[in-house]
């Protein structure tokens, strides 16, 4: 019989890691782990005789985009527990599988268009009305997003994204977002993360330079119009943690504008409520959601299996399944830790 506390854990360190807290998790309750390395050739190999891998992989990572998913759903097959599991992942970063996985549930979606050859996608901007948000599949903090407010404006991107594409890592985004966390902020060490976001538009990140470039597709998703915020929901197993973010000064986007509250009496019951039950629908382990206000009723923008950890601060509890609350503090990745080891056998 396999081990209930044998688990492997991939480690990468860092402000966005999960790792470093499941590594504190396991040293504090006696968990035997192992470090391993998921891009070692020999990966399955070195995983025999656990009976569970943790591994938070990230959306910029290119290598992971190439495999994470293969070898996730290997090892399941094999008969080894995963975090994320293929129901949580198969979709990260993707918005394309997830306007269909969304649609074929039934989920409250803000209204979203996938075309994938030109003609199609042409003859669509002369049907629909604008203005419309258009993204690239893949893209977080409100990477990779924009809004086209003509169809003079959505010709001209149509013609890019079926010609020469869009780069993932767009470098004029990161210097915007240094730019408006200093206008923000109006600190120091916003001001000189100008410098950093200058840097990197000179000198743009190897690593993240090395994503593919986005082509041959257009999607899009309906604009709604008057929303000054979104909820973030973020449900893990049993428990979700939310968060509300305001919408950027003279922008339409919530994600990443670092403004947010944690004021109970603003923060939707329903939006909790849709996400745990979307979340068991979908049999994940865990899943981030986020939420817009349509009229009167909240609809999913996207969804994700994971989500910073830095953007819990300062949340103070959690909601539980029955929508009852429980004031504590919390790291998101004792949740996941805990959670993880009750679905591992005697």
């Amino acid at each position: 019989m396999k081990n209930r506390k044998k688990i492997a854990i991939h480690h990468k360190a860092g402000d966005d890691s999960y790792s470093d807290k499941w590594i504190e998790y396991c040293e504090n309750h006696n968990v035997e782990y192992r470090l391993v390395n998921c891009y070692d050739s020999d990966i399955v190999e070195q995983l025999k005789g656990f009976s569970a891998l943790m591994w938070h992989w990230q959306h910029t990572d290119y290598k992971a985009q190439l495999f994470a998913r293969q070898l996730i759903l290997s090892l399941e097959k094999g008969g080894l527990k995963v975090f994320p599991s293929v129901d949580s992942s198969w979709h990260f970063d993707d918005k394309l599988g997830q306007k269909y996985l969304l649609e074929s549930i039934d989920a409250p979606m803000v209204k979203s268009y996938a075309f994938y050859d030109k003609e199609s996608a042409s003859k669509w901007l002369n049907e629909t009305t604008f203005p419309k948000v258009f993204k690239l599949r893949n893209g977080a903090g409100a990477h990779n997003v924009q809004l086209i407010k003509s169809k003079k404006e959505a010709l001209r991107y149509v013609n890019r994204v079926f010609s020469r594409g869009f780069k993932s890592n767009h470098r004029g985004a990161v210097l915007d977002e240094k730019l408006w966390h200093f206008k923000r902020d109006k600190s120091l060490k916003s001001f000189l993360n100008i410098g950093k976001g200058l840097v990197r538009f000179v000198f743009p990140h190897e690593i993240r330079n090395l994503l593919p470039i986005e082509k041959n597709y257009l999607y899009a998703q309906d604009f709604i119009p008057n929303c000054d915020h979104d909820i973030r929901v973020f449900v893990i197993g049993k428990r979700a943690v939310t968060k509300k973010r305001m919408v950027r000064e003279g922008d339409f986007r919530a994600s990443g504008s670092g403004k947010m509250t944690w004021d109970l009496d603003q923060i939707s019951s329903d939006c909790v409520k849709m996400a745990f039950e979307v979340t068991e629908k979908l049999g994940a382990q865990s899943i981030a959601f986020d939420f817009v206000l349509d009229g009167d009723d909240y609809k999913i923008v996207e969804i994700s299996y994971a989500a910073s950890p830095r953007g819990f601060p300062e949340c103070p509890g959690y909601w539980n399944r029955d929508l009852s609350w429980t004031k504590a503090p919390l790291r998101v990745e004792y949740f996941m830790m805990e959670d993880f080891l009750d679905t591992l056998t005697e």
